[in-house]
């Protein structure tokens, strides 16, 4: 996904450079080469998770846990100010977090694994959303640069790891060639919104709102995969949700 994405947003990158050619600083690089190991380790992370556990578990836990730490580093490390909504909205984050992750059956051992791994999934994904704001206003990196850094980046060190295993690496290619093409369209599409957003608001109301998704995480869940627990985790993906729009909104 990530060299296919490298290869569609190769020409526009080039068009935007050239328009409009950024100062590059050794701290710019920096910042470049930092966001590709920080989404490196979200995505490892991610699909251990999805390997563990069911999607929709896994997806509202990573992503909620995710906002709620972005949200929260936002406060402390950028100086960001929540009135009392906001706040109490960072208490729904943590109670659907909670909901959501609870075992279907008592001493479900797979649950644990997968829940340890969302939660890793979101320290990853609070991690970068925090460099890339730093990257996009105080540094100065242009948003679709810093986003196509993470996707370059990501190649040369995945890549060990797709040849390792050659043979399924083709499989997968050949069985799912149109989905890794429309992941590495919108998925990076998708970010450099994010980025762009980044640049003039704030992380506890960016990185909180781009998460209503997981809604949609525990319903597809149900209807293509057949989890279960359907209730239980729409009540804490809802739980979610209110606490991000709570968020933003305060």
């Amino acid at each position: 996904m990530s060299a296919a994405a490298a290869a569609i947003y190769a020409p526009v990158l080039a068009v935007s450079l050239i328009a409009s050619p950024p100062h590059l600083t050794a701290r710019s690089w920096v910042f470049l080469a930092g966001t590709a190991v920080l989404q490196t380790g979200y995505f490892v992370f991610l699909l251990r998770a999805y390997r563990a556990g069911d999607l929709s578990a896994v997806y509202p836990i990573g992503r909620g846990s995710g906002a709620l730490l972005a949200a929260l580093g936002g406060i402390a490390l950028l100086g960001e100010r929540p009135g009392p909504v906001g706040l109490a909205g960072i208490g729904l984050l943590v109670m659907g977090v909670t909901v959501v992750g609870m075992p279907a059956h008592a001493g479900h051992s797979p649950a644990t694994a997968a829940i340890l791994f969302a939660l890793a999934t979101g320290i990853f994904i609070a991690a970068y959303t925090l460099w890339d704001k730093i990257a996009v206003t105080t540094v100065g990196n242009p948003p679709l640069l810093q986003g196509y850094a993470a996707l370059a980046g990501m190649v040369p060190m995945l890549a060990p790891f797709a040849l390792a295993d050659a043979e399924r690496t083709r499989l997968v290619w050949r069985r799912y060639r149109r989905q890794v093409l429309g992941a590495a369209l919108l998925s990076p599409l998708a970010y450099v919104l994010v980025l762009v957003a980044l640049t003039f608001s704030s992380v506890a109301a960016v990185a909180p709102a781009r998460e209503v998704s997981v809604l949609f995480g525990v319903v597809l869940g149900r209807r293509m995969l057949g989890e279960g627990g359907l209730a239980r985790r729409l009540a804490g993906a809802a739980a979610i949700v209110a606490g991000i729009i709570a968020v933003t909104v305060g």
